[in-house]
């Protein structure tokens, strides 16, 4: 009986020896915990969230076994670099995130989007980590007409956000490091998120549609391709899973090539729902971001037949929460604000 008992013993927390530890910068995020979701749900990771709640939400993933959740700023240097001390995989989603609020608090910005995280990633060279994945933008290409861009295609970074978002890019492609590196540059994202977010173009859309509101839309033939938040988990899992030698240094850009569309196709998607949906074009703006992206990299990478999650489900969904959510202040849902740090 006493060895029996050691033996289950033993077997109990050998799972929690061989768990990898894997740290996500930015865990609480509109992204951050559609990630934590994904990933909480494997039972091999043991996965622990950093993240300093900077746009005031709510911790809303404490119910998850094997989530620890710490909120420390990554400015925070020696705080971050201890949690992420033998990770298997640090995952940086960690700053202000979209042209309209770092625009707003450009300082600040540069202090988290650019030295912050340069700093960061020059310190966890000496904290024995074995993978790396920056999470990027398609944004960096800004303005490349008629073309399905592939990784290698030039950068052209029109926003304050995506300049930020190639520095860092720049920095990993150029030094060489103990860990693997590994850069997702991924669509614009849409879909339900426990931290949501309706200050994104289809969230937006689909919120103004709801509520029978005049959708204005500026330059609405510019194209964008557009990724649901389910399908930032899955990629970012199977990056964890694949082998260092399948993705060190890789660039990948992250969506779907059947994603790509522009504002006037996704406002005929949400037509079909909502009959009477009032839209005003606009031609006046100072966002002339304009591209298309070819996805062929990573569907190949991902190796199975399971689509990408379509625009028209992220319609549905949305509407359906908007449904059982009725008197939502808005303010609320979206990087429109930050509490200073």
């Amino acid at each position: 009986p006493v060895l029996i008992a050691q033996l289950a013993w033993f077997m109990h927390w050998k799972k929690f020896l061989i768990m990898k530890k894997i740290v996500i910068l930015g865990s609480e995020g509109y992204i951050g915990t559609s990630v934590v979701d994904f990933l909480s749900k494997k039972k091999t990771f043991k996965i622990i969230g950093l993240d300093n709640l900077i746009y005031s939400q709510k911790n809303k993933l404490k119910t998850y076994i094997n989530y620890d959740f710490n909120k420390i700023d990554i400015r925070n240097l020696k705080k971050t670099s201890k949690i992420c001390k033998d990770a298997y995989c640090v995952i940086i989603l960690a700053g202000l995130v979209g042209d309209p609020i770092t625009k707003k608090y450009k300082k600040l910005s540069n202090l988290i989007n650019l030295v912050a995280i340069k700093k960061l990633i020059k310190e966890l060279n000496s904290q024995n980590i074995k993978k790396l994945i920056f999470v990027s933008t398609c944004s960096n290409y800004g303005i490349k007409k008629n073309k399905l861009l592939k990784e290698t295609a030039k950068l052209n970074p029109i926003s304050f956000y995506s300049k930020q978002k190639v520095e860092i890019e720049k920095y990993l492609l150029n030094n060489t490091f103990k860990f693997s590196k590994t850069i997702l540059r991924f669509a614009t994202a849409f879909g339900l998120s426990r931290r949501m977010r309706f200050d994104l173009t289809i969230n937006e859309f689909v919120k103004t549609a709801f509520y029978n509101e005049t959708l204005e839309i500026y330059h609405g033939n510019t194209y964008r391709p557009y990724c649901h938040v389910k399908d930032f988990g899955r990629i970012i899992y199977k990056m964890i899973k694949a082998p260092i030698n399948k993705i060190d240094g890789e660039i990948f850009n992250c969506g779907s090539n059947s994603n790509n569309f522009s504002k006037i196709q996704i406002s005929n998607f949400l037509k079909k729902k909502y009959h009477q949906l009032r839209i005003k074009k606009v031609s006046v703006n100072l966002d002339l971001r304009n591209y298309r992206v070819d996805f062929e990299k990573i569907k190949k990478f991902m190796k199975n037949k399971k689509n990408f999650v379509s625009i028209n489900y992220g319609i549905k969904e949305i509407s359906h929460f908007l449904k059982k959510n009725r008197d939502l202040n808005f303010i609320d849902y979206g990087n429109y604000k930050i509490i200073k740090k």
